[in-house]
């Protein structure tokens, strides 16, 4: 009898079990996985200081390892990709948005309306940003954002 296939859903559940321990003590965190209907597993990841190649790299190994060992895919047949989440991707993980404070970032609100300023400071219910005011380029107004009027908060590349 041949092991059963798993859902995607199964799949993605076994991905974060196999992942937490092998992320334990380190200051890596998971930010999303997401998982194709052809075996194709991305993995999101991101750190409080820094997510490096060579971080990525050391996990990939480890988790292919672990996938492979618990035999989820006959014949082995998926691939995995373990990455950061690229700079244009939405802050999805209150780790991200403390990670970010001090940077330049888009809010935007359930009603599609966008604020751009500096991430002041997080808490559990909201954010707090610096926005320039519209009449003199010196007035400075704080704008207080609860999480559960996020729609999405991207970074701002600033050159």
């Amino acid at each position: 009898m041949s092991p059963r296939l798993l859902s995607m859903a199964e799949v993605t559940e076994k991905i974060y079990a196999l992942l937490e321990p092998l992320l334990d003590g380190t200051d890596i965190f998971i930010v999303n996985i997401k998982v194709k209907p052809v075996n194709n597993i991305k993995v999101y990841l991101d750190a409080d200081t820094g997510f490096s190649i060579d971080k990525c790299t050391a996990v990939n190994r480890k988790l292919y390892a672990q996938i492979d060992v618990e035999q989820m895919f006959p014949d082995g047949d998926f691939s995995l990709e373990v990455s950061s989440p690229g700079v244009d991707e939405p802050l999805l993980q209150l780790r991200q948005y403390k990670k970010n404070i001090g940077r330049t970032v888009t809010v935007t609100d359930n009603d599609d309306t966008e604020k751009t300023g500096i991430l002041k400071e997080v808490t559990d219910e909201h954010i707090l940003l610096e926005i320039k005011g519209k009449k003199t380029k010196d007035t400075m107004i704080l704008a207080e954002v609860p999480f559960s009027n996020i729609k999405k908060t991207v970074v701002q590349v600033i050159f």
